[in-house]
């Protein structure tokens, strides 16, 4: 049985997931000021959830696995497993803000430019990112869903569980306040 905090951020994979293919439809279409305000909403949502995880749900699979084995001694490659997945899955999410980061400089420029020739060379420039980053992030996700969320409902107690589910919940609804409750939602 999946965790609720482990539904939570996998629900938040499928709305993230939806907003990212939004915003590559508005990259076909070249509407500068939509596709910058879509790609920042992106941007801030997938750091809001990066955020979760970082704070949360990593320290706690780590503190739980170590106890776990602690209690399990034959089980020293489950704990050196999650490390590496979890230092690969904060690799990714690094890759990911700064190729983000990238691509939103790169939209602000646009929007101040009205040659159309600069506009649609800068689309595709950021096209391409958005592309390379939906790729990889498919592949984490992946990992994430099978891996890492699984080893919540495993090594954390029904009230660590819980209790990790409230803080997680509580880091994705807290938006940064650029966004209107009904943008973010």
């Amino acid at each position: 049985m999946v965790s609720k905090g482990s539904e939570l951020l996998a629900d938040d994979h499928v709305a993230l997931d939806q907003l990212l293919k939004q915003l590559q439809a508005m990259l076909n279409n070249r509407d500068v000021n939509a596709c910058y305000a879509t790609l920042d909403l992106f941007w801030a949502k997938l750091a809001v959830h990066i955020r979760a995880e970082h704070l949360h749900l990593f320290p706690g699979i780590l503190k739980g696995t170590t106890e776990t084995v602690a209690e399990q001694m034959p089980a020293p490659v489950m704990l050196n497993e999650t490390q590496a997945t979890v230092e690969r899955l904060r690799a990714d999410h690094d890759f990911f803000m700064h190729q983000l980061a990238k691509a939103v400089e790169n939209m602000r420029r646009l929007l101040n430019v009205s040659e159309q020739s600069i506009i649609v060379e800068g689309l595709i420039i950021v096209r391409d990112t958005i592309s390379e980053i939906e790729q990889k992030l498919a592949e984490h996700n992946r990992i994430e869903e099978s891996q890492i969320y699984q080893l919540v409902g495993i090594v954390l107690s029904t009230q660590e569980q819980a209790e990790l589910a409230k803080r997680i919940n509580s880091e994705l609804e807290n938006r940064p306040p650029r966004f209107a409750g009904d943008i973010w939602a």
